[in-house]
């Protein structure tokens, strides 16, 4: 049963937060924070499924989708920002959730992030280990795929500030990447194309106006990708992962917060705006990715090996993010008395290694059952994995909601928060109305709509479970 007694912050909003009790270490700054954000965000769905994204949506309404997704994400890390300063824990989306709705709901958002980052994992490394086959086509997908897994697991294990160190070289390599596809891109749309063979690129944005109008599948075509276009988000949320491991929260928090935000909004609009201004939308798809399409229209040399390394890159630094937050998710369970105590149990490093080993085995089930399963089963769990992210969103802007309604009610003064979300209650009511209409918006779609057939009986499963395993456990505490 959720409870709906007041919170209370067991500390002074003006007070810096107390340190942490649990043994993981503070070791990882801002810079640490961006990157591992950048990291969880730039994967494939940008490198590959932004092709999707154009082809059902249009050039412009592509544009548009990755417009709302930017500020649907400035809405949530607002609303993040305050909460992680609030509760600066490891595995922070369940703590929000249990302390500022009610313990099942922490529960349930716990493992819907669990199960959307070890889905995710194993898909990574299956689609790296066949893109490494363009250079060793000898060696079997699965040789990789377990090599990829050893480095990961390696990265982890070691210490949080290594990780962080791994996640900042990988996030820089796919940045770069990104650079480089908008000055050369956008280059050569104002007509500086000296490498390019072709004599007829597109000038400025007339790819825009197609032959089917502005918008050549409707406009609906735009809330019908929003899901994919928030599942391409994905990512930015890690920041509250790591609250719990972050040197002076308060001040670097809020800073990484504001930095991936308008990184993210360069980055991501600026990249679909050079790609469907330079690609026909209907010539863009899944079957390559639009970044190799657009650095070989501009006569860029190797442009297909150097990008298979960079969508490589990318794919294991967001399985690098992925475990990370999955263990991070069982140790936090743990916590709070709703998983083993096992998963508690931390190295001289402070790393929960056990945590950490589960997860990995949670990946490499999923890598098992996408490689052998039907594609249609496949394309379910990735469905999945997208719900699980908007519906943590949704989390993150509820519990941010209640969590301020009660520090005020309990006399608590806005002005003295070390960072308080701007609008309230405007932020968080919008951005959960709007994560809640992108799952309204796939229902229409065939493709994507095994999400909701999925992912509401999973919630229901992990509401029932917790009231039947917790239930009466919640009620006595509450009662002495």
């Amino acid at each position: 049963m959720e409870s709906s007694t007041p919170l209370k912050l067991d500390h002074p909003a003006d007070a810096p937060p107390a340190p942490l009790e649990t043994g993981l270490r503070r070791s990882m700054g801002p810079r640490h924070l961006i990157m591992i954000a950048m990291g969880g965000v730039i994967g494939s769905g940008l490198f590959l499924s932004s092709g999707y994204t154009i082809s059902q949506a249009g050039p412009l309404g592509a544009v548009i989708a990755y417009l709302v997704g930017a500020f649907v994400v400035y809405l949530v890390m607002a609303c993040l920002g305050e909460l992680a300063i609030a509760y600066p824990v490891s595995g922070a989306f369940h703590i929000y959730a249990s302390r500022s709705i009610g313990p099942a709901t922490g529960f349930t958002t716990a493992w819907l992030y669990w199960l959307c980052w070890a889905v995710a994992i194993g898909s990574e490394f299956t689609a790296s280990g066949l893109l490494m086959q363009r250079w060793f086509p000898g060696v079997e997908v699965w040789v990789w795929c377990l090599v990829f897994a050893a480095m990961l697991f390696g990265f982890n294990a070691l210490s949080s500030k290594f990780f962080g160190e791994s996640e900042f070289w990988f996030s820089i390599i796919k940045v770069g990447a990104i650079i480089a596809l908008i000055v050369f891109g956008g280059a050569a749309l104002f007509g500086f194309h000296p490498l390019s063979d072709n004599d007829h690129h597109p000038f400025l944005f007339e790819n825009f106006n197609t032959s089917a109008g502005l918008f050549p599948n409707g406009f609906s075509g735009v809330l019908v990708t929003a899901l994919a276009v928030f599942y391409a988000f994905s990512g930015s949320e890690l920041i509250g992962v790591a609250a719990g491991e972050t040197k002076d929260p308060a001040r670097n928090i809020p800073k990484a917060m504001r930095s991936t935000v308008i990184r993210l909004l360069i980055f991501f609009v600026g990249a679909i705006a050079v790609i469907a201004a330079t690609v026909p939308y209907d010539q863009v798809g899944l079957d390559e990715s639009p970044f190799v399409t657009v650095f070989s229209s501009v006569g860029i040399p190797f442009a297909a090996d150097i990008m298979n390394f960079v969508i490589i890159t990318a794919l294991l630094s967001a399985g690098n993010s992925g475990l990370f937050s999955c263990a991070r998710m069982l140790y936090s369970l743990a916590d709070e008395g709703h998983a083993p105590k096992a998963f508690k149990r931390l190295t001289r490093r402070g790393i929960p290694l056990l945590a950490l080993s589960v997860s990995m085995v949670g990946g490499l089930a999923s890598l098992i059952s996408s490689v052998a399963a039907p594609e249609t089963v496949y394309l379910a769990l990735v469905s999945v994995a997208g719900f699980a992210v908007v519906g943590v969103w949704m989390s993150i802007t509820a519990s941010h909601f209640f969590h301020r309604r009660a520090f005020v009610r309990n006399g608590g003064r806005v002005a003295d928060l070390s960072y308080k979300a701007p609008f309230f209650p405007v932020v968080p009511i919008l951005a959960f109305g709007l994560c809640l209409l992108s799952l309204v918006g796939i229902a229409s779609d065939p493709a994507q709509v095994a999400a909701l057939y999925f992912g509401i009986p999973f919630v229901a499963a992990c509401y029932l479970y917790f009231h039947f395993r917790y239930g009466r456990t919640i009620k006595v505490k509450q009662s002495v």
